[in-house]
């Protein structure tokens, strides 16, 4: 999926050259530039005026879903994954002194029954923060969809502007070489008042368009530039999508399965360190059979000691975790920085473009 992006990325520079080509041989330029009544001053103010509104409104609903994004509000769930991992404790797992075997079996009952409801109590919390880091990665994805769209929609805005812009342009141009060559000429050649004001009205109207066309390029820079602000908010949560995979949605099922397994395991060992106990003092009063009995509870113990889960892959399994939640805690912290920073930009090209306006 990263990948994906940023091949997008490279291609954005690329699409945008394929649009302003396409755009000089449009005939819809052609067809714009003819369709606008320059001599309406309103007509020539609203040239363009809905593409260039559009820009605005979607450049706030950008900022709206960076502003309204739950996708911020994981701290509270990584707090509460770390508080959970902090339970896990190796030495649970570890060889006890064989004095303890000695003990009466009640209380090898109660370290069992400990045991268990600590790491029961540990994977029912775990399973709780397991949904809810699917919901979330599942969010993240809906949230770089809903980015996407937006881009695509981006660029439609751009190639809609681009061809106002070199509407204006032509518009522009033969005023300059054709329109008012011609009332000049005919005002110096008449001398009649009304060539003059037909002439000067020629140049009010040249100003106007260019204005507008200002205008217009501004709008187009706020679609420019926030193209690659909408990639850059993918970026990081496509990197929140990498650390959530790798870290949590795999890891966290391993180490339970591991738990699980380890619990089962340290239960067995207990119960037959247990049993050669009492097997021991049997033996005081069945001599006979000592070395088949011993034998029979060596080889259990050596039996249920196997563990297809070593402490070691659980201590791994647990860091990886742990370090997931602290590389995640800083994605975050950078993909705030670069929403604020992006907030900030779209505001700013908002409030050029709206003042530009005013002139």
């Amino acid at each position: 999926m990263s990948e994906e992006l940023e091949q997008r990325e490279v291609d954005l520079e690329k699409k945008i050259n394929e649009v302003q080509l396409k755009i000089k041989s449009s005939p819809e330029v052609v067809r714009l530039a003819d369709g606008l009544d320059t001599r309406n001053a309103q007509s020539i103010m609203n040239f363009g005026q809905e593409t260039a509104v559009e820009i605005s409104k979607f450049s706030d609903k950008i900022l709206s879903s960076i502003s309204n994004s739950s996708v911020e509000d994981s701290g509270r769930m990584l707090q509460q994954l770390n508080s959970i991992m902090s339970k896990f404790d190796p030495k649970d797992f570890e060889e006890k002194q064989r004095g303890f075997l000695s003990k009466v079996f009640n209380k090898v009952k109660d370290d069992i029954a400990r045991l268990l409801d600590k790491y029961q109590t540990m994977d029912n919390e775990m399973s709780k923060i397991y949904v809810e880091i699917k919901q979330y990665e599942s969010e993240i994805n809906k949230t770089n969809n809903m980015l996407e769209e937006m881009f695509e929609k981006n660029i439609q805005y751009y190639e809609n502007l681009e061809k106002y812009i070199a509407a204006g342009h032509l518009i522009s141009e033969r005023m300059k070489k054709h329109i008012i060559p011609q009332l000049e000429n005919k005002m110096n050649t008449s001398g009649q008042q009304m060539d003059v004001i037909n002439h000067q009205n020629a140049l009010q109207t040249l100003e106007m368009v260019e204005q507008r066309v200002y205008d217009l390029e501004m709008a187009k820079m706020v679609a420019l530039q926030t193209a690659p602000q909408i990639k850059l908010i993918q970026r990081g949560n496509y990197n929140l999508l990498r650390k959530i995979g790798s870290a949590f949605v795999i890891t966290i099922p391993v180490f339970k399965t591991g738990l699980i397994q380890a619990i089962a395991i340290k239960r067995q060992k207990i119960q037959a360190d247990a049993m050669k106990a009492l097997d021991d003092k049997t033996n005081e009063m069945l001599m006979r059979n000592a070395e088949n009995i011993s034998t029979q509870s060596i080889d259990i113990a050596r039996l249920t000691s196997g563990s297809s889960i070593k402490i070691e892959t659980l201590e791994k399994t647990f860091e990886t975790i742990m370090n997931g939640i602290s590389e995640t805690r800083q994605i975050e912290e950078d993909n705030k920085k670069v929403r604020e920073e992006g907030r900030k930009k779209l505001i700013e090209l908002q409030e050029k473009f709206e003042n530009s306006k005013k002139h």
